[in-house]
């Protein structure tokens, strides 16, 4: 038998950073997010074999292991690792022979959620093996303590979240691991306009996101003044958000956009660079009225809204930065698991 899944990634539209601890804790965060038919995705073979492989097929990573219940995370195989060892230690009780391959759509630290999506896939696939009664606040739960528990992975909430439950939704955080999905009815002509009018653009960088993240924990933490100010405004920035999708005041978004950016740089130390701001005043200049980085900062994706038809000259404007233009479309469905 094959076991499949697939997770879907997300764009991150406002309120990134706040569902990140000690900020949720003490303040409640929010954010609005929204997937995107870009996946993560993770098939799990039974064959009889007599060994445990891992198999990172987009990363060329593949590894053999004898049968145990434990598995030692290593570069590249730490999720695959992370996920295979907690489902022994809290479902099986009891190795398993099976043969997991993973291939994401994007490279690893786009900041569009890949790893959480990624552990997410596994997790479904793990479920729909094992038929386990998993809701999807347990999945995104899971998720969430195997990288940030389990495998001490620094991060945020939302990622696991959307990549469960799918669509548009506005996320609120807060202490003890308390998190409330509300997911947005938007009417289908937003959806499609917000599809045209948001570009997304890989600058050709990944990043590790937990210098950033350690970075801006450590503010909320000591009691940063401007960080801790400027974080309040993301998460003002989400209700902003919120309110003008629902209400289809799109020409709003790119000035909401813009309000995220100027205070989302204040929040930690590496979220932009010289090249990033070289690119998002390019942007601003060839028809982009707002923008964002995607996920903690650094590098990977940014995203643009660029109302009319002003995409086509902002995707010439940037050719010479070097990165592209992904082509896509909002998603409903959050993960979808299945068997043959």
């Amino acid at each position: 038998m094959i076991y499949r899944s697939k997770a879907p990634l997300r764009i991150g539209l406002a309120g990134g950073g706040t569902d990140i601890s000690p900020f949720c804790d003490l303040y409640g965060g929010a954010v609005l997010n929204a997937t995107i038919n870009l996946y993560a995705r993770a098939s799990i073979i039974c064959d009889n074999s007599s060994h445990i492989v891992l198999h990172a097929i987009d990363r060329g990573i593949y590894r053999e292991y004898p049968i145990s219940e434990e598995i030692a995370p290593e570069k590249g195989l730490e999720l695959h690792a992370g996920v295979y060892n907690r489902i022994v230690k809290q479902f099986t009780h009891q190795p398993i022979a099976i043969r997991l391959e993973t291939y994401v759509d994007v490279p690893p630290g786009s900041g569009l959620g890949t790893s959480s999506a990624l552990v997410v896939a596994i997790l479904g696939a793990f479920t729909e093996m094992l038929s386990l009664p998993l809701g999807e606040y347990d999945m995104a739960q899971l998720a969430y303590e195997i990288e940030r528990q389990d495998l001490g992975m620094r991060g945020g909430r939302q990622d696991q979240y959307a990549a469960t439950f799918g669509g548009f939704n506005f996320m609120e955080f807060y202490k003890d691991n308390k998190v409330i999905v509300n997911p947005l009815r938007i009417r289908q002509r937003y959806l499609d306009e917000l599809s045209h009018d948001l570009v997304l653009f890989y600058t050709q960088t990944s990043r590790e996101s937990n210098h950033i993240i350690e970075n801006q924990a450590e503010a909320i933490a000591t009691h940063h003044k401007l960080r801790t100010e400027a974080t309040m405004k993301l998460k003002e920035q989400a209700f902003m958000m919120k309110e003008a999708i629902l209400k289809g005041e799109l020409r709003k978004l790119g000035e909401i956009l813009n309000f995220g950016w100027e205070h989302k740089k204040l929040i930690a130390d590496g979220i932009t660079n010289e090249q990033i701001d070289r690119i998002y005043t390019t942007a601003l200049r060839n028809g982009a009225i707002g923008g964002k980085i995607s996920g903690a900062g650094g590098g990977g994706f940014m995203t643009f809204y660029c109302p009319e038809n002003r995409r086509y000259q902002l995707i010439e404007a940037l050719r010479p930065f070097g990165g592209f233009v992904v082509n896509y479309e909002f998603t409903q469905q959050g993960l979808s698991t299945w068997s043959f």
